[in-house]
Parts: C-alpha cells; structure tokens; sequence
C-alpha cells in the first residue's frame, strides 16, 4: 500500500494538465512545476487547466504573474485548448 504523504512524481514535459490536481494543490503544484520546468531549460509551457468556473485558471495566473522566471503568459490557441488552457512563455 502507498504511504499517503509521499510525493507522487510526474514527469516534467513542456505540458502539464492540471484536471487530476485538487484544487487546494493547484497553487504548490505549478509553482514546483514552474521550478523544474525552467531549470529544465524549457521556453514555452502549457498549463492545462480546464475552462469550469475559472478558478483554477487564476490560481495559476496569480502564480506565473509573480513568478520572476516567467516572461510572458496568455490563453491558448483555440487549437491548443483556448481559455482552457495558459501558454507560458520563460525567461
């Protein structure tokens, strides 16, 4: 059995969706994932979020505005999941 304090581990790529995240994790999640991505030397992310109510959504605008890394962040394309979706672009 899996001990529950445990960190799950999740592959770092230039997409993360965040529909599997609870919300009450959203916040430390894309800023470990923010971390990691820019020390993995990637330029353009997408953080998946869901379209809903848009909570998650400011949640991870209210961490990529004070995030000194990120350079610029905005919606999707309609292609690339919208206002559902951010696409970050890193420093």
């Amino acid at each position: 059995m899996e001990e529950l304090n445990e960190p799950v581990r999740i592959p770092i790529t230039d997409v993360i969706d965040l529909h599997s995240i609870p919300a009450r994790d959203v916040k430390p999640v894309v800023e470990e994932y923010l971390m990691q991505a820019h020390q993995l030397g990637f330029k353009i992310l997408r953080i998946i979020h869901g379209r809903g109510i848009g909570v998650q959504r400011e949640i991870v605008r209210s961490v990529l505005a004070r995030t000194p890394f990120v350079q610029s962040f905005g919606d999707a394309p309609a292609e690339a999941g919208g206002w559902g979706a951010t696409i970050v672009t890193l420093r």
